[in-house]
């Protein structure tokens, strides 16, 4: 099973901020443009929070995949998990942890999948999707980030 681990440095101090903007639907949807990724069903808008899905329909590899989703863990502003309940993936589960360090906040992902098609799904990890999975996360992170660092952030937090 392959696992993405991601660390992500942000230069404030407001924990909250960052955790809020990580499980906030429309930030999502602005760090996902490429894959042009929209909320369908479920939340749809704002923060998401545990036992709430979420149905995603995006491009990706050239090719619309519906994706749902669902937070099964939550520690308020430390700590939240996604999971796959339906979609292209066999399976997936995404850890988000968020820990203070002097004015900084640390991201730190784990994301770890399985692919469908057996021997045939791990040749194309091991091709390309591990590394579009992992450019993918790290692009998300980039807009996070972004928006934690400046007041942009007011634009999408209550």
């Amino acid at each position: 099973m392959p696992k993405i681990e991601i660390e992500t440095l942000i230069k404030t101090s407001d924990i909250k901020k960052v955790f809020d903007l990580s499980r906030n639907i429309d930030l999502h949807i602005i760090s996902t443009e490429r894959s042009n990724e929209k909320a369908i069903a479920g939340v749809t808008t704002g923060l998401i929070s545990k036992g709430e899905t979420v149905t995603w329909r995006a491009k990706h590899l050239g090719v619309y995949h519906t994706l749902i989703s669902i937070i099964t863990d939550c520690n308020s502003p430390t700590y939240f998990a996604d999971e796959m309940v339906k979609g292209v993936f066999k399976s997936f589960r995404h850890e988000h942890y968020f820990s203070k360090v002097n004015n900084t906040v640390v991201l730190r992902d784990i994301f770890e999948y399985r692919s469908p098609f057996g021997i045939l799904g791990r040749f194309v990890d091991f091709l390309f999707l591990k590394n579009y999975m992992k450019r993918f996360l790290l692009e998300r992170n980039k807009v996070i980030k972004a928006y934690a660092e400046s007041d942009k952030w007011r634009k999408i937090l209550p």
